[in-house]
């Protein structure tokens, strides 16, 4: 499970700083906040 949470972080983050890149920004930071909750590090919405 630990695995497919980073996976998911992972993904999230990087979807958020490409939509920084794309000039999405709330769309962006979104994205990020959200990437770093669900993964295994921060607070998992999961646990």
């Amino acid at each position: 499970m630990d695995l497919l949470l980073w996976i998911l972080a992972v993904i999230l983050v990087v979807a958020g700083i490409l939509a920084l890149f794309r000039r999405q920004i709330l769309w962006g930071i979104v994205l990020i906040i959200v990437g770093l909750l669900v993964g295994p590090g921060g607070v998992s919405i999961f646990t």
